[in-house]
C-alpha cells in the first residue's frame, strides 16, 4: 500500500509520520485491496482546543473510495478517530459482499 502524508502549512514531524503509517499497515490486515491511503493533516482555528483535523482516504480497486475525517485534540488522536471510523466503513463493505 502506497502512503501519501500531505501536511498542510506545517511539517508534519518523523514521529507523526511514522504513528501515522505504523496504523494505516494494521488498517491494511483488514482488506488487502487497499492501494493507496491519501492522509491530510492540518490545523483548523489554531488559537482553540479540539483544532487538529486528520482526513484520510483509502483508494480500493474496483470499489467507491472510502473517506474519514475527523478532529481532536492532537494528530494523534484524530488519526485515531478516522481509522475507527475506516474500520467500520470497511466492515459494512465486508458484510455487504
Amino acid at each position: 500500500m502506497e502512503i501519501n502524508i500531505k501536511s498542510i502549512h506545517f511539517d508534519a514531524t518523523e514521529r507523526l509520520q511514522e504513528f501515522i503509517t505504523k496504523k494505516l499497515n494494521k488498517l491494511a490486515r483488514h482488506n488487502e485491496d487497499i492501494s493507496v491511503a491519501e492522509v491530510t493533516l492540518k490545523v483548523v482555528k489554531p488559537e482553540t482546543a479540539m483544532n487538529k483535523e486528520a482526513g484520510i482516504k483509502l483508494c480500493i480497486p474496483q470499489q467507491d473510495d472510502i473517506f474519514a475525517s475527523k478532529i481532536a485534540d492532537t494528530f494523534e488522536e484524530a488519526v485515531d478517530l478516522s481509522i475507527e471510523a475506516l474500520e467500520r466503513q470497511i466492515e459494512k463493505i465486508k458484510a455487504r459482499k
